[in-house]
């Protein structure tokens, strides 16, 4: 469990940080206020003209950052999109041999469940270093954080209000709104093991040796805006239709389902309609307008841990 005086080692296995500009500075800051000592690996500022670094370099500051035994938490810099090209260069014996905590989320979806598929060991689906910078509205993220990786058990529930806008263009001027809360599409109360992410990252292990068995597995699925733009509708339908199509998926145990971008033009009656139109999601529980994803705040969420979902009181217990 991550506590005060921990080292957080900060590393770019997606894009380079050399992108988050002032985002450095205000997230050391951050994380210094609240105890915790911040250093970064070797190779984590570089850039190319994909905006991030070689793939050795990459491997090599995910590795070291296991291998060092003072780092108790690694944290990636930003998203982006080529985590998945150093998956097959992994060393994941050395990974599962010195297990440390592992956040990030949007890409990093892809580098978390590979890890938890070849492992066994639990990953962290949450914060980047960069959204430690933000400076309004970031109360229930940072409690979401510390409570899922300093305790060991806990209890999450809907935020009051939310956001969805580059915060990091403007940290004066945001824009917040009401959160009605979770929903619930149907289904009854379920336990099991958390996995999946940002649903179009997830969909590039599918029929890879990094893609996590789907049974009996509590599925998060979130999207953003950010490629498909005015056609996200299009590409969460079919990338949600895909997964529906994978083996395994008839025997899952519940969908969870995040925030939707309003960039995305996803409101809940169109993604009602989307889930409506599958017939095997007629027998899943279901929950979604749930706190993760690209809008803020969002919790952290343990891609192979135990959770049990309350459909009833619409909240989610970590017990692992």
């Amino acid at each position: 469990m991550l506590k005060k005086g921990d080292l957080i080692r900060v590393i770019a296995p997606s894009m380079s940080a050399v992108q988050l500009g002032d985002s450095m500075i205000l997230a050391r800051e951050k994380l210094e206020s609240l105890g915790f000592f911040v250093d970064y690996g070797k190779h984590f500022y570089e850039s190319n003209e994909f905006l991030t670094t070689s793939i050795q370099n990459r491997k090599e500051d995910l590795e070291n950052a296991f291998l060092d035994s003072h780092v108790k938490v690694i944290i990636t810099a930003t998203g982006g999109f080529q985590v998945n090209q150093i998956l097959p260069y992994l060393d994941y014996h050395l990974i599962k041999e010195n297990p440390t905590i592992l956040c990030g989320y949007s890409d990093i979806t892809a580098l978390l469940n590979a890890i938890y598929t070849k492992t066994g060991m639990i990953t962290y689906l949450g914060l980047h270093y960069s959204s430690f910078a933000m400076q309004k509205g970031f109360e229930y993220s940072l409690e979401s954080f510390q409570k899922v990786l300093m305790e060991n058990d806990c209890t999450l529930k809907a935020s009051k209000e939310w956001s969805d806008e580059a915060w990091y263009l403007d940290q004066n001027h945001r824009h917040f709104y009401k959160n009605n809360g979770w929903k619930v599409y149907h289904g009854k109360n379920v336990e099991g093991i958390l996995i999946g992410g940002n649903l179009n990252t997830f969909q590039l292990l599918q029929g890879t040796e990094y893609m996590p068995s789907l049974e009996n597995k509590i599925i998060l699925i979130e999207e953003d805006c950010e490629v498909a733009k005015e056609y996200s509708l299009f590409e969460f339908d079919r990338n949600l239709e895909s997964l529906t199509q994978c083996i395994g998926f008839d025997k899952v145990k519940a969908l969870l389902i995040g925030r939707m971008q309003k960039g995305s033009f996803i409101t809940d009656d169109k993604l009602l309609k989307i889930l409506e139109s599958k017939q095997v999601l007629k027998h899943i529980p279901i929950m979604y307008n749930m706190d993760f994803g690209h809008t803020t705040p969002m919790m952290t969420l343990p891609i192979g841990g135990r959770v049990q979902v309350d459909m009833e009181n619409k909240q989610l217990r970590i017990l692992s």
